[in-house]
């Protein structure tokens, strides 16, 4: 059983965590404090650690700092930063620790089990990256830039691709406009939400038959969006 380590100091999002990770099926442990986080995490006893900032003694970033630090097997334990600090400062050093992911609070649950299944998926073995997508009459060569609908060329911007790619690493997720963001835009050149918004609109122009009932690329209101397909529609290769 997949163990997962909550690192949080409110009680009540701490309780919250722990009911619905283990009503998924994962082994929960809960510990309020940085130093105790740290010591369960080195233990290696756990697949994955869900780390609040903001701690009473040391911070989350030092945590997973001493995570990074250590040696063997547990330097490469998977952490998620969970904070009330979105700036994008906090979130830049948070990943420049080496976390694997950083959600905003206040977060929709839906998309912190979105994040856990998707970081858990590539720390466990899946060392595939998608190379297209085919779903309805929609076929997408990721790596050649190359988009159809019926056999006919759909013209594309680079971005559009980077943003199916993302989505194409978690078919059927809710994908947050924050991790949009991240690994479509990267920090470097980091827009704001509504760009996500926009590039949305108009991947749905050219995707859907009926661009304002999308069939495949759905909102999901709170939390982000979602390319509506199964795992088997996308092509993966090896790293």
């Amino acid at each position: 059983m997949t163990r997962i380590l909550v690192v949080e100091d409110d009680p009540s999002i701490r309780m919250g965590l722990e009911d619905t990770l283990a009503a998924k099926g994962y082994q929960v442990d809960v510990v309020g404090r940085g130093v105790d986080g740290a010591e369960h995490a080195l233990s290696g006893r756990y697949d994955l650690v869900v780390l609040d900032v903001m701690l009473p003694d040391i911070d989350g970033f030092e945590v997973c700092r001493r995570i990074r630090a250590s040696k063997g097997p547990t330097r490469r334990l998977p952490v998620i930063i969970l904070s009330a600090r979105g700036a994008e400062l906090d979130r830049v050093r948070g990943l420049e620790l080496g976390a694997d992911d950083y959600v905003t609070k206040p977060f929709s649950l839906m998309e912190l089990l979105a994040r856990v299944a998707s970081v858990l998926r590539r720390a466990q073995g899946d060392a595939t990256e998608p190379t297209g997508l085919a779903f309805g009459d929609i076929d997408i060569d990721l790596v050649g830039q190359v988009a159809t609908r019926g056999g006919a060329r759909i013209e594309l911007p680079n971005r559009a691709f980077a943003i199916l790619k993302v989505f194409a690493r978690r078919p059927g997720e809710v994908v947050s406009r924050d991790t949009l963001l991240d690994e479509a835009w990267g920090y470097e050149d980091y827009p704001n939400t509504r760009t996500v918004d926009n590039h949305l609109v108009k991947l749905r122009r050219a995707l859907e038959a009926e661009p304002e009932k999308p069939r495949w690329l759905v909102t999901i209101h709170g939390a982000g969006y979602k390319l509506d397909v199964p795992r088997e529609a996308v092509r993966w290769t090896a790293r």
